[in-house]
């Protein structure tokens, strides 16, 4: 679980919730359902006009790895590579076979997996490369959904309040229920401001960064699993991959070994 959207998630609801209590106010009052619907089924509706069925719904899951991802070690990869490396100079390719087993990401089994069994190197790349670009596909399609919920649902909000004030206008026969006609129209515009600020635009963001991470990771992978192919030197093949971390974590990484 990933506790920064978490921690993240919930002091910005406590925040709002803190605003109120503190203005003296009564959460009663900031309860209406129309005006819920209309946000969240508005937002909810542009996404389907924006994107496929399918996109939608796989969207569901993607927005679960906000909560759920968990950050791989690159240094912990990289280690793991180097030591692949090393059976595979000392004991040959098909020495890999026998650590297949002990493998964590599916990604590296494919391409160990290939390196065992033979597979040319523009075969292995052109394969690895190509699962990259899927999943980039995958991630980058339901940061878009998110991106357009979080677009729409302050305009929806808009026009919900918009709504709300011409049915209180369009009766005026009692002056004292102008005051609560008009915060039961604002609120629509409070639901669109903190499902787009709370929720829909810092998901998206957060998708985005797991993505950028996720990629970072496969790319290494890639790197290490054709110098493994290649037959390189494992020390030459740790100090090429050690050039996408920041000098600190290497310093680190060395220091704990």
């Amino acid at each position: 679980m990933d506790l920064a959207s978490v921690i993240g998630f919930i002091a910005a609801l406590a925040l709002v919730a803190g605003a109120i209590i503190i203005g003296g106010g009564n959460f009663a009052a900031f309860i209406d359902y129309p005006s819920l619907m209309v946000v969240i089924g508005g937002a909810l509706a542009a996404a389907l006009i924006s994107f496929p069925l399918g996109n939608f719904f796989a969207t569901i899951k993607v927005a679960m790895r906000v909560f759920m991802y968990k950050l791989d070690s690159i240094p912990r990869l990289i280690d793991e590579l180097v030591s692949l490396a090393e059976t595979a100079r000392r004991d040959g390719l098909l020495a890999l076979e026998s650590k297949i087993g002990e493998l964590e990401s599916p990604f590296v089994v494919l391409g160990i997996q290939m390196a065992v069994d033979g597979t040319r190197p523009e075969v292995m790349e052109d394969i690895l490369r190509t699962e990259v670009d899927a999943v980039a596909t995958r991630h980058r399609d339901g940061k878009a959904v998110l991106d357009c919920m979080g677009r729409f649902a302050p305009a929806f909000g808009m026009i919900g309040t918009l709504i709300g004030l011409i049915i209180m206008l369009g009766d005026m026969s009692d002056p004292s229920k102008i005051g609560q006609g008009m915060a039961v129209a604002l609120l629509t515009t409070l639901y669109g401001a903190i499902a787009s600020n709370c929720v829909f635009l810092p998901f998206a963001e957060k998708l985005g960064f797991t993505n950028k991470q996720e990629l970072l990771a496969m790319e290494i992978a890639i790197r290490g699993i054709m110098a493994i192919q290649s037959g390189e030197n494992p020390r030459v093949i740790e100090q090429k991959l050690n050039t996408f971390i920041p000098p600190k974590l290497r310093a680190a990484d060395d220091a704990a070994a």
